[in-house]
């Protein structure tokens, strides 16, 4: 035996010993919690909830640029009740007032009849329903307000029954107004937005989720918060609702005269780049218009004739023609390398020789091509890359979602992208008038803004601040893309081009009578794919893009529709719906200082009326005009009557002595002064018409019969 050996079996016994004491003493303190300790420790676990409830955080709101919610995340509701709540003193109160709770309930939801609502409470009350919907429909919060007015149902959900639960749901006040630029968010709110601007700034309107959990305290179960919600920041966009619902009408009205298919209307703040209107709108099946894309900023189309601005201006850049440079245009029809080129009026004889400004305002093909061929056709590469210093082509990278980018392909280009078709001499001639190119119309306008801008292109912008509880958090500023897009001769050779094509061009639908609009019109056939421009019915893009008022431009603004068929014209089509659109926002945004409203030829001293002289002196002196001295009696309300007339600078006045038994002659009086004078003579007036006396049925000198009415004719 191993010494030692004995101790060694003694202690491994004691061990083995502990453990099974241990064992059964914890086998015995198991057995007693499971049954003489089992519902002190039941009550104990339900007095916590250990489940994680997510508490969604209010959305942030979009406001408009003067101050209007566009979008906002309001609450509605869905309403229950308890029957058991409250116990039987509830139920009491539930019986003795239910007519009245039941016509409460009705004049709040009219669609449910009185006794309808009295049969369904009935029926939840017998069946002692603890979550008994009341009304099918979710109720705004105003609606909910109301039914807590009611009887037992103004109580605690506790004492009363009524409880609720809520839905956070995206509201727009002006409806579909911008809805393309606004965006939209899916059904479950949680899920995120889907486009525009919703989608844009989705991480900063969202918020942050909270977490709560719940704890029974006193045999309720209260509302834990372990991590607060974060309210998501409002955001303040460029758009002017004033400004969208002008752009919106004037663009639907032309949509439905030329049964297009589409359009896309824009207006831009020239010095800035807000973008304060943003309508693109599609024919639907049922042959209404609805903001269904963002055509703006996502349809890549070739933009026709108002490219050629870009092309022109890239020859007047490099110093190749001047505004005064005489083309030969023959007779509206060339062939540019095996191709016909053709202007719209070739079937009447063209223009033949005409000067590079008279080719911008009849948006000749012919002469465009005819300029950029000649000095550019040896060297092609070099007529792209002029277009790409301009910054026509650089993308803007606006955040939506689908936004296109401009594609001007030249030899290089073309050579370095797969698939690309391979550069022809036709390519050169055509690139020219807006083919084998490919815009959107916010990329076009934009390129005009710069001309507007004198020559500095700026970042179009949709978003203004953010902003958080009132207080602005984060400002967007202007950016710049290039501060100068091309020389200064270029820029005022440009702008006055752009100016005549207006007034003495083929735009002048697109023009106004109050102010001058510069532009240039655009009409492009549609290529359809791989059947080219030919085949089946020719559509068409036209177009219209240009600035207002042309001596101090403030907008900017593109009007681009297709339509399915031809007579096709940018100028009539397009530029019209321009016109309206810049008078409406002329007349309500734009004022202009009176003092620039004089010149040689205004009238500063206005006419006065033959009457009471006294008055007409009280008028005069308020406006600091001058007048001959009169002498005014002291006594107060006692007229001078008479006549005045303009001299010079000033008004002279003459005092006319009235016949006390005649009737007086009060032709050139106002209607005030008319009736005063012929009742204080016992007559009675009767008017007729607006402005200044012209006639009166009683001649004047005649013998006064007091009672009789004299007739006063007003005229203006």
């Amino acid at each position: 035996m191993i010494p030692g050996q004995d101790k060694i079996r003694h202690n491994y016994a004691y061990i083995v010993l502990l453990m099974i004491i241990i064992a059964i003493c914890v086998i015995i303190k198991a057995g007693y919690i499971m049954f003489a300790e089992r519902q002190y420790w039941k009550d104990v676990a339900n007095r916590f909830v250990k489940e994680n409830v997510v508490v969604h955080p209010t959305r942030g709101n979009i406001i408009s640029a003067d101050g209007k919610l566009m979008a906002s995340s309001l609450p509605e509701y869905k309403i229950y009740m308890d029957f058991r709540a409250g116990g039987e003193k509830k139920d009491t109160m539930l019986i003795n007032h239910l007519t009245e709770i039941c016509k409460g309930l009705n004049a709040i939801f009219p669609d449910k009849s009185v006794s309808e609502f009295r049969r369904d409470i009935l029926k939840g009350r017998k069946a002692k329903s603890q979550h008994f919907l009341l009304y099918p429909k979710r109720i705004s919060y105003i609606q909910y307000k109301e039914v807590k007015k009611l009887p037992v149902f103004c109580l605690s959900k506790y004492q009363g029954g009524l409880h609720e639960e809520a839905f956070n749901q995206r509201k727009k006040p002006f409806g579909t107004l911008a809805m393309r630029t606004l965006g939209d968010l899916y059904p479950d709110m949680s899920k995120g937005a889907k486009n525009g601007l919703e989608l844009t700034y989705d991480s900063i309107l969202r918020g942050q989720d909270g977490i709560t959990h719940r704890q029974k305290i006193m045999n309720k179960y209260l509302p834990i918060t372990d991590k607060a919600a974060v309210d998501g920041c409002d955001i303040v966009t460029t758009i002017d609702v004033d400004m969208q619902d002008i752009a919106e009408k004037a663009l639907v009205d032309q949509l439905k005269n030329l049964n297009a298919n589409s359009g896309v209307a824009i207006v831009m703040e020239v010095e800035t780049g807000d973008v304060k209107a943003n309508v693109n709108m599609t024919r639907g099946n049922d042959g209404n218009y609805y903001e269904m894309r963002n055509d703006a900023v996502s349809n890549l189309m070739e933009p026709g004739s108002t490219f050629k601005t870009a092309s022109i201006m890239v020859a007047l850049e490099d110093g190749y023609i001047t505004p005064e440079t005489m083309v030969d245009t023959k007779n509206g029809v060339v062939n540019m390398h095996g191709s016909w080129m053709r202007d719209h009026n070739w079937h009447r004889g063209g223009y033949g020789k005409i000067d590079v400004t008279r080719i911008i305002e009849v948006s000749s093909n012919v002469g465009v091509s005819s300029i950029i061929d000649k000095y550019y056709s040896k060297n092609p590469q070099k007529f792209v890359d002029g277009l790409k210093r301009m910054s026509i082509d650089k993308p803007l990278h606006l955040g939506f979602a689908g936004e296109a980018s401009p594609r001007i392909l030249g030899p290089k280009e073309r050579e370095e992208q797969k698939g690309a078709l391979p550069w022809a001499k036709t390519s050169l001639p055509w690139m020219s008038i807006g083919y084998e190119t490919m815009f959107p119309p916010i990329y076009i306008l934009n390129f005009y803004n710069a001309i507007a801008n004198n020559g500095t292109m700026v970042k179009p912008k949709f978003v203004k601040s953010i902003e958080k509880d009132g207080e602005t958090i984060k400002e967007f500023p202007t950016e710049i893309v290039n501060p100068h897009i091309c020389s200064e001769k270029t820029l005022q050779q440009i702008q006055t081009i752009l100016r005549k094509v207006v007034s003495e061009g083929l735009a002048k639908p697109a023009g106004s009578s109050q102010f001058n609009v510069s532009g240039k019109t655009g009409t492009a056939q549609i290529s359809q794919g791989k059947s080219g421009y030919k085949s089946g019915t020719v559509s068409y893009l036209v177009s219209f893009c240009g600035y207002f008022p042309s001596e101090h431009p403030q907008y900017s603004c593109i009007v681009s529709i297709q339509i399915p068929k031809g007579p096709a014209s940018g100028g009539l089509q397009a530029g019209s719906v321009f016109s309206k659109i810049a008078e409406r926002i002329y007349a309500k945004h734009l004022f202009r200082n009176l003092a620039e409203a004089k010149d040689s030829t205004a009238v500063l001293i206005p006419d006065v009326k033959r009457g009471d002289m006294s008055e007409a002196v009280t008028v005069l002196t308020s406006l600091n005009i001058k007048t001959n001295d009169l002498k005014i009696p002291d006594a107060k309300n006692t007229p001078i009557w008479g006549k005045a007339s303009r001299q010079n600078e000033q008004i002279k006045l003459t005092s006319i002595k009235m016949p006390a038994k005649s009737v007086p002659n009060v032709k050139g009086m106002g209607a005030k002064d008319a009736v005063f004078l012929i009742e204080s003579c016992g007559l009675k007036a009767r008017i007729i018409g607006t402005g200044t006396v012209k006639e009166q049925s009683i001649p004047p000198g005649s013998p006064i019969h007091k009672g009789k009415t004299v007739t006063l004719t007003l005229k203006h």
